[in-house]
């Protein structure tokens, strides 16, 4: 199955992380994110896109926490949709 960014992920869709690119998110949203249990392997769910132009924030299920991110950010991550 061909992965997809976690920002185009549909609403109330879940999904498994399969890679981060640590390397396009900034240091310090890295660390928060790792803090927050965000890595390869867990499972997520799209929940909310921002009502503004540019759909930002995403809010996202990570395990049983809700977190924001950043567009920018959510498309460095990469996702396999879960039945």
């Amino acid at each position: 199955m061909t992965p997809v960014q976690l920002d185009e992920l549909p609403l109330k869709s879940r999904a498994r992380v399969q890679t981060i690119d640590w390397a396009v998110i900034p240091e310090s949203e890295g660390h928060r994110l790792r803090s927050l249990g965000l890595e390869e392997g867990v499972e997520v769910e799209a929940l909310h896109k921002g009502i503004l132009l540019w759909r930002d924030p995403i809010a996202v299920r990570v395990g049983r926490m809700r977190i924001a991110l950043r567009r920018k950010v959510a498309s460095a991550i990469f996702c396999e949709l879960t039945l």
